[in-house]
This record gives structure tokens, sequence and C-alpha cells, in this order.
């Protein structure tokens, strides 16, 4: 059975605002489980520039002092999701499902690995080949040389209640030097790409949004109503 879902690109949009969208979409989907036409969700959008710390991340791998961030425009919060620290910024599509795993029939194991896969599958679209990192969440490109290991979509969920929150960053068109004001996901010896550095020329944005919802529609069995 597919998994009725309402889609919504946010654009750009104020990582606070997102994450209370997110919350009261939560609310909703929650209430509905029982309902007979449940409503999932699934939103994407770009946020200004914002470093997040997930519930059990490591707040040292924040490399400057947060009365700094100011100046490099950016803004901090310590959220309520999984994983370690990341950024978000221009030129990323942020993807943000809010699903019931429990009437999509998976795990949140199954539903990471997915997530994952959309990504994969997207990027092969490109003709790059990305795959998994053990002991990482997220996508990334020559996996296998740790010197040249690099990640390209971070991934960080939140399930209460059976439903997800939060969800992906991949990098597009992102600003990478903003990513050496942290240890990415608490790394210190992996770097992070982008489709753009990848391919060395900026990439439609609009394109990557169609190709990522058509993977995602398809692996999470999705009906978008």
């Amino acid at each position: 059975m597919k998994i009725p879902v309402q889609f919504e690109d946010l654009n750009s949009i104020d990582y606070k605002q997102a994450w209370d969208y997110q919350e009261s979409l939560h609310t909703k989907a929650v209430e509905g489980k029982n309902s007979k036409i449940p409503v999932n969700y699934l939103l994407f959008c770009e946020h200004p520039h914002v470093y997040t710390l997930g519930k059990s991340g490591d707040a040292d791998n924040l490399l400057m002092e947060k009365d700094a961030l100011a100046r490099i425009n950016a803004s901090y919060y310590h959220t309520n999701r999984g994983g370690d620290i990341t950024y978000h910024g221009p030129g990323q599509v942020v993807g943000y499902p809010i699903l019931d795993l429990e009437a999509a029939g998976m795990g949140i194991k199954k539903y990471m690995y997915i997530l994952e896969e959309a990504i994969i599958q997207t990027l092969k679209m490109y003709d790059i080949k990305s795959e998994r990192l053990a002991g990482a969440t997220g996508v990334w490109i020559d996996s296998v040389f740790s010197s040249k290991a690099r990640k390209i979509c971070a991934m960080g969920v939140r399930v209460s209640r059976g439903v997800t929150m939060h969800g992906f960053a991949f990098n597009v068109n992102t600003d990478l030097k903003y990513f050496s004001f942290i240890n990415p996901c608490g790394f210190t010896d992996k770097s992070v790409t982008s489709l753009q550095k990848e391919l060395g020329v900026e990439q439609s944005m609009e394109t990557v949004k169609l190709q990522l919802k058509s993977r995602l529609s398809e692996l999470l069995n999705l009906e978008f109503i």
C-alpha cells in the first residue's frame, strides 16, 4: 500500500521556523495515524547559514565561539535529532520527511538505508558513484580510501511515536568553506564535497529536487496527494 504524502517546497526558510513547522506537522501526523486517511509529509527547503547539533552531539565540534557566528552570518541550534554537528546553507537541498514508519512497515534502519539509497541513485543520474561508509550515516564518495573519503549528504533524524522528522542535507551548490568552522558530523579526518565541486559547474537546484523527489517516491512507496 502506498503512503499518502503531502509535498511542499518551502524554498529558503529560517531553520527555527522550519523546525517549528515540522513539529506542527509531526503532531498532525501522529494524531492522524488511526484515521481513515492518514497524512504524511515531505518538505524540501534551503536554510540561511546555520549550524545544528544533534541531541547527543559534542558541542566542541563547533570550532569557533558562538558569539563569533554573527561575523559569518550564521546561527546555531541544539536540536532534538540524532547525529552530531552539521551545516545548512544556501545551495543545499534539505529534506524533511514526516512519515509514519509503522504504517510503512519499516524500522529506522531500513528507513535510513532508503534515504541514503535515494541520494545514491540521484548522484548516479549525474554519473557520480557514491556509497555508504561503515559506522557512519549519510552518503560518501571514495569511501574506501580514507584519505579521499568525502561526504556529500549528511543525515540526522528523530522518530517519536513511530513518526519521523528531520532528515537529510544534500550538498548541491553549497559554499563548502562553512564546513571549515566545524568537525562535520564529528569527523576530523574526512572532508566534505558538493555536486557542484564534483562536476566543476553550478547545478540546477530544481532539477536536483525533481530527481530526488522521484527517487524518494519510488523507494519509500509514496503517493503525493
